[in-house]
């Protein structure tokens, strides 16, 4: 009966282990998904300013109709 106990006990201490890595894991990774997504909007935002300053410069060149 003691070995069961034994056993039981060291496959819930690993289960515990494993637990709290995947914890630690999964927040480093909600990290990295945040900055990835505010790298993302950083990268949205200079490409939206970039296509308003191209059509404003399309705009304020003189027309070729010949």
């Amino acid at each position: 009966m003691q070995v069961e106990f034994d056993t039981l006990e060291l496959k819930l201490n690993q289960l515990v282990q494993l637990s709290t890595r995947l914890r630690a894991e999964n927040h480093k990774l909600r990290q990295e998904l945040a900055t990835a997504m505010s790298y993302g909007k950083q990268c949205d935002e200079k490409i939206n300013n970039a296509q308003l300053r191209l059509e404003r410069l399309l705009t304020s060149l003189p027309d070729n109709d010949k």
